[in-house]
């Protein structure tokens, strides 16, 4: 069986994953307390980050970012 890692979780938690990833986590975290307490930390994880309130960057902020990447890619 493939390695379980962070980012197959995340994928998994996003329901980004295959059916056969889902299948073979699933698998994974019944048989893999380590593997769930991980999956736990991640689900967390993510409900505290949905909780921040969050602001986008002022439009002055992205125009000067897009400058300055603009800049960049001429050099």
């Amino acid at each position: 069986m493939k390695e379980i890692k962070a980012e197959d979780l995340m994928s998994y938690l996003y329901n980004e994953a295959s059916p056969e990833m889902n299948d073979a986590i699933q698998k994974a975290i019944a048989e893999d307390q380590s593997l769930k307490d991980q999956l736990d930390l991640l689900q967390l994880s993510m409900q505290q980050l949905d909780k921040l309130d969050l602001k986008s960057p002022s439009d002055a902020s992205l125009l000067a970012i897009m400058a300055y990447a603009s800049k960049k890619n001429a050099e």
